[in-house]
Order: C-alpha cells, then sequence, then structure tokens
C-alpha cells in the first residue's frame, strides 16, 4: 500500500512539474514577442525622428529646395542661369522660376496640394531634364514619388496638355 502511495506521489509530482515548465515556456516567447514588438516601436521612432532632423538641416522649414540652369530664357543671356526654387507651404507646393536670376520676372508655377499626415513636412525636389526631347530642359520636381512635369516652352513653364502627355507616354513606351 506504502507502494502505491509512493507511486501516486511520483505521479501527480510530474504531472505537477511539466505544467509550470510548459508555462514558463509560452510566457518566455511572449516576452519575447513583446519586447521585439516594443524595439521595432522604438527604433522606428527614433529613425522617423532622425530622417525629419536630418531634413530640417538639408531643406529648413518650410521645406525648401533650389536648381539652377541655363533653359534658353532671353534672360539668361547675360550669362547668368535661371533659378528654380520648391517650396511645400503648409502643404502646397509652389514652384518659382526666376529667369536670368532677375527677381522682377519670377514666375510662379503652382504645384499639387499634399493631403495626409505630417505632409507640411515632405521636401519638393527638383531637377531638370529634356522630357519631350525637343532640346529645352523641362522642369522635374518631385514629391514623395510623384513627378509633375512643367515643360518649358517660349512663354515659360507650363504644365502639358493632354496630347502631350500621350506623346510623352509613347516615346517612354509606356
Amino acid at each position: 500500500m506504502a507502494a502505491a502511495r509512493e507511486q501516486v506521489g511520483r505521479s501527480n509530482s510530474t504531472a505537477v512539474s511539466r505544467l509550470p515548465g510548459s508555462i514558463s515556456l509560452v510566457a518566455y516567447i511572449v516576452t519575447l514577442l513583446l519586447v521585439a514588438m516594443a524595439s521595432y516601436v522604438v527604433i522606428d521612432a527614433a529613425v522617423g525622428w532622425t530622417k525629419e532632423r536630418l531634413d530640417d538641416v538639408r531643406y529648413g522649414r518650410p521645406r525648401t529646395t533650389h536648381i539652377e540652369g541655363f533653359v534658353g530664357h532671353p534672360a539668361e543671356d547675360a550669362g547668368r542661369p535661371t533659378r528654380f526654387i520648391g517650396l511645400n507651404l503648409d502643404r502646397q507646393v509652389v514652384i518659382l522660376a526666376l529667369p536670368g536670376g532677375d527677381a522682377t520676372h519670377v514666375q510662379s508655377l503652382p504645384g499639387p496640394y499634399l493631403f495626409g499626415a505630417r505632409e507640411d513636412l515632405t521636401p519638393v525636389i527638383l531637377s531638370l531634364y529634356d522630357l519631350d526631347r525637343d532640346g529645352r530642359l523641362d522642369l522635374l520636381a518631385t514629391v514623395r514619388n510623384e513627378h509633375v512635369i512643367y515643360l518649358n516652352r517660349a512663354e515659360g513653364f507650363r504644365l502639358p496638355t493632354l496630347e502631350e502627355q500621350q506623346q510623352m507616354m509613347q516615346e517612354q513606351g509606356l
């Protein structure tokens, strides 16, 4: 009888000792998952904060960029390039063109309105390319992953018409 009691005591102690081990394993896994998620949140916040500070240094507030180039305007005859200033003014993209650097003949080019949280901190990247292959440099404004094309014409820069858009897409093979 004593042997039976000893056997029952052993089986109960074995079953009881396995239960806390499996619970502790689950607790370790859950704890590791929570630590991983918390680490991700902290690292993501730190990377976002660092990127915003770097953009503050590079583009300022409001976000401002500039580029200059010889685009064939008559005001460039004095040897001074045309200057372009891209601004993100409270989510409204505005581009200023100063032909030959002359501020008395500034041309304002309206850009897109940006929607979404913290879009007032999105920089506008400007570049010059001959997009329609007419021998004159056109202006390309990039905001996030969107491109806005301003064609260079005798009267200044303007958005392309529907026909010009279709022609450029055909030339690009799109």
